[in-house]
This record gives structure tokens, sequence and C-alpha cells, in this order.
């Protein structure tokens, strides 16, 4: 993407994050974090987001995202049931991405868990590889649970074919950073899938500060096609926007059969 209640000073601390960094992605940059300086390179990249007060954890958290996918466990996984459908999205230039906010209504479920998607934004390169190899863009779908759990499904994006539903944002991205289109467009977030759902699956963190942990992620095997014309378009906005990959740790991960 900690929420359940604890006597200790540490976990309520690390609840109240977690809640923060829900909001952050729910709502977009406000209040202190809209001010805070973090940015892709330079001084405030990221190797010094854990600098930053209320950023530690980029630094200091040990389930970090994003990662090479590496020495994958096929296991029997559960398939992710989508359930997405054409809503009205708003869409949002944060400053750091192009984002498009979703109401209720969408929705995933993983074995007995139900996610709800709340928003999907883009990254150039890709912030995932594959052993090794990173691709031109990917779009990470963040989904939150009731109880608060974040699940992000990652599609990897290649060029080839133009991406209708990539198509359709980029002719309402706001002009200006910090700007938002409310109800712009209608989105069916489906048209972003492959036909494929094979999927690999990690526990990690958002990739932008605050980094906090406890995120499900599920990384789409089956790349999407988009047009060099439609990544050239959004290079135009954000060149690099992509978190280098951080140490696998003890983690495992498991490729769905």
């Amino acid at each position: 993407m900690k929420r359940e209640l604890s006597r200790s000073v540490a976990p309520a601390r690390a609840g109240c994050a977690f809640v923060a960094a829900v909001l952050w992605l729910v709502a977009g940059p406000s209040g202190a974090e809209e001010h805070a300086h973090w940015t892709y390179e330079g001084e405030h990249g990221p190797a010094h987001w854990g600098e930053e007060k209320g950023f530690e954890t980029c630094k200091l958290g040990q389930r970090q995202t994003p990662i090479d996918i590496i020495a994958a466990r096929k296991a029997q996984l559960a398939p992710i049931a989508f359930a997405y459908k054409p809503s009205p999205a708003t869409v949002v230039d944060n400053g750091h991405t192009i984002q498009v906010k979703l109401p209720p209504g969408n929705h995933i479920t993983v074995g007995d868990k139900v996610f709800e998607l709340v928003q999907f934004h883009f990254h150039r390169p890709s912030e995932e590889k594959v052993k090794g190899k990173a691709f031109a863009m990917d779009a990470h779908l963040v989904h939150q649970a009731a109880d608060g759990k974040l699940a992000v499904v990652g599609v990897l994006l290649q060029p080839g074919a133009a991406s209708t539903l990539v198509g359709e944002v980029w002719k309402t991205i706001p002009r200006g950073h910090g700007e938002s289109l409310p109800g712009a467009i209608t989105v069916d977030p489906s048209k972003l899938l492959p036909t494929d759902r094979a999927y690999y699956t990690f526990t990690g963190s958002l990739t932008t500060p605050p980094c906090s942990e406890g995120v499900t992620w599920f990384v789409l095997k089956t790349p999407v096609e988009v047009s060099k014309k439609q990544v050239a378009t959004f290079a135009k906005r954000y060149p690099h926007n992509a978190r280098p990959v951080q140490p696998l740790g003890d983690r495992g991960i498991s490729e769905s059969e």
C-alpha cells in the first residue's frame, strides 16, 4: 500500500503512517505532504527520500518496492477476480505522475479478500523489472480493503499497438502540475489488463514517499501494449518517474501457475 490497535507506541505510529499513506493515495497531495520536497533525481531524489521527516521508512524499511522479479517460485495461487466497469474518472497531474481517481464500484477479489480500486497511475520506465529487464512504462492500480490494507496490481507496458484507455486518459491530462479534471472522462479499467491474468506476488511498500510497507503486490506477467507515441506523450510531462529497484532481502516471490 497496520491499522490494528496496539498498546505499544511503535505500532501506533506505524499505523498512523499507514493511514497517512492511504489518504495520500486516495486524495493526492495535500497539507504538509504537498510541500514535501521529493523528486526522482538530484538532492531530493530517491537516495535522499529517507532523510525527510516522515519518510524514514524509505531508508529503513526492509520490504521496499519496486524490486527485480527473479527466482519466483511457482505456486497454486488463487486467481485475481477483476470486477471493473466503466466509471466516471478524475484525471490528476499530482506533480509526480498522471493519476486517474475512481469512485467506489470497481474491485478485485483474491481468495476471500476484496480490495476496492481507488486509483491508477503511470511510471516511466517501469518500476518493476523482470529478470533484470525494465519495460517502457507500467501502470499501478491501487486498491484498498475494508480493513485499510492495500494491494497494487502492476501492469507492464511495452511499445506496440495503441491502448484505447491510455489514449482516452492522455486526451484529458490537465495543463499543469497540481491540476485535476473531475469527471473528465468515463474509463473502463479492465481495458488496461492483459487477457492472461497470471501474476507474480510479493509483499512490499508504496514506491513513493512515505514508502509505507504492508502492501501486497500483484504484478501481471503478460505485458500490455501502448504505442510509441503514447509513451512519448507521457515522457514530455514525466521523462523519468521511476524509483530504482530495492533489495529483495528475505522475501519470497510467488508465481501463479
